[in-house]
């Protein structure tokens, strides 16, 4: 059982890992992203629709680049217009919710799914993206704390005015992490149609953007932290699937839906929990105006 439910967590992280790692390049550039929901849908929509025609890896990238097109629409509204941020990415779910069910019934006439592809081969019993998701925090926490374009994307997120003292640009710097994001997030929702499932369903991603921000929230704005709360949670979700399969006495006696909301409940109940001081990047959420010093 034990091995059952680590082999769950590993097939349940991958898509809350990429989109939390997303969401922590985002905000440690000093945009706030809750559309990493909506990022995730398009990515899960693009990459099941390529997959029909075209071989699921390249797929997964197409996703990718859907939500990294979804991202900068965020960027473009926040940083250039100086919207403000959790309006444009609430409106970016919406927008999102909306678009997948329409594209649903004009191209295939369902409300419910795509057709069915070619899910990505599995290596050693997973996927190759459950691989890349134990990996990539390695990577991209190396890149935030020990290179140049991390130390200005911390900059930009911290004291914009002093990145721009040193000659460089706060704006391109912030799309760029933005774009990084919705990539990440694409990556995650494209591991849920093409790894997870054959398939893109309707209510994908089901709220994993949202559990993914809090995700980042619970590991303190931080690449290791978010992608090990990540890990937490899909805890959760192994747990649902293992009770639901180990244990179908507890179904007649525990509500369906309990089950259901295991995963969410825990992230409800870890975040009301925290009690550590807010480390959020100091110019989270505050559009950049270069003409202030």
């Amino acid at each position: 059982m034990i091995l059952a439910l680590i082999n769950s967590i590993l097939d349940a992280a991958p898509p809350l890992i990429f989109a939390a790692l997303g969401a922590t390049l985002s905000e440690r550039a000093g945009v706030v992203n809750v559309g990493i929901e909506g990022m995730m849908r398009a990515g899960a929509f693009a990459a099941a629709v390529a997959a029909i025609a075209m071989p699921t890896p390249l797929g997964v990238v197409v996703g990718m680049v859907a939500g990294a097109v979804v991202a900068l629409l965020h960027g473009w509204l926040t940083i250039r217009w100086r919207s403000d941020q959790v309006v444009s990415g609430m409106a970016i779910n919406l927008v999102m919710l909306a678009l997948g069910t329409f594209l649903l019934e004009a191209l295939f006439n369902s409300p419910s799914q795509t057709p069915t592809i070619t899910q990505l081969p599995l290596w050693f019993g997973h996927s190759p993206l459950t691989w890349l998701a134990l990996v990539l925090p390695f990577v991209v926490h190396f890149a935030v704390q020990h290179t140049a374009w991390g130390l200005r994307v911390r900059a930009a997120g911290e004291k914009p005015q002093a990145v721009a003292a040193m000659g460089v640009r706060v704006a391109p710097l912030r799309y760029g992490a933005v774009a990084l994001s919705g990539a990440l997030a694409g990556l995650g929702g494209a591991a849920l149609s093409t790894a997870t499932l054959d398939r893109f369903e309707h209510h994908m991603p089901a709220g994993m953007g949202f559990m993914a921000v809090a995700a980042m929230v619970f590991g303190r704005w931080t690449p290791l932290g978010a992608a090990g709360a990540a890990l937490f949670f899909a805890f959760g979700t192994a747990l649902r699937i293992g009770l639901g399969t180990s244990a179908p006495e507890l179904a007649a006696v525990v509500p369906k839906g309990v089950l259901m909301a295991l995963p969410y409940a825990l992230t409800l109940l870890v975040l009301s929990l925290q009690r550590a001081k807010n480390v959020a990047p100091a110019a989270l959420g505050q559009p950049y105006d270069p003409e202030l010093r």
